[in-house]
C-alpha cells in the first residue's frame, strides 16, 4: 500500500521531518496542483491573445494598404482606358479623313 507524506523543514532548525499526509493535507494539494495548472493555462492564453491582438493589427495595416493600392490600379487602369478610347476616336476621325 502506498502512502502518501509530507516533507516538512523546520526553518528554526533546519530538520527535514516526513510526515504522513492527511486527506485534508491531499485535498489541499490536489487543490493547488490543479490551481497551477489552471494559473498556466491563463498565462497561455493570455499569450495567445495577446500574439491574436498583433497578429490582427498586422493584417488590418496590410488589409488597408492592399486597398490604398487596388484604388491606385483601378484609377490607372480607368485612365488607361481613357486613352485608348480617345486614341481609338483618333484614330478613326484620320482613317475617315483621309
Amino acid at each position: 500500500m502506498l502512502t502518501c507524506v509530507k516533507l516538512v523543514i523546520d526553518p528554526e532548525l533546519s530538520k527535514l521531518y516526513i510526515l504522513p499526509m492527511s486527506n485534508i493535507d491531499k485535498k489541499e494539494e490536489m487543490e493547488q496542483i490543479d490551481l497551477h495548472k489552471l494559473e498556466g493555462r491563463v498565462e497561455e492564453l493570455i499569450h495567445q491573445c495577446s500574439e491574436l491582438g498583433e497578429e490582427n493589427r498586422s493584417l488590418r495595416a496590410q488589409q488597408e494598404k492592399l486597398v490604398t493600392e487596388r484604388a491606385a490600379l483601378i484609377e490607372k487602369t480607368e485612365l488607361a482606358r481613357t486613352r485608348v478610347e480617345a486614341m481609338i476616336t483618333r484614330l478613326k476621325a484620320l482613317e475617315s479623313g483621309t
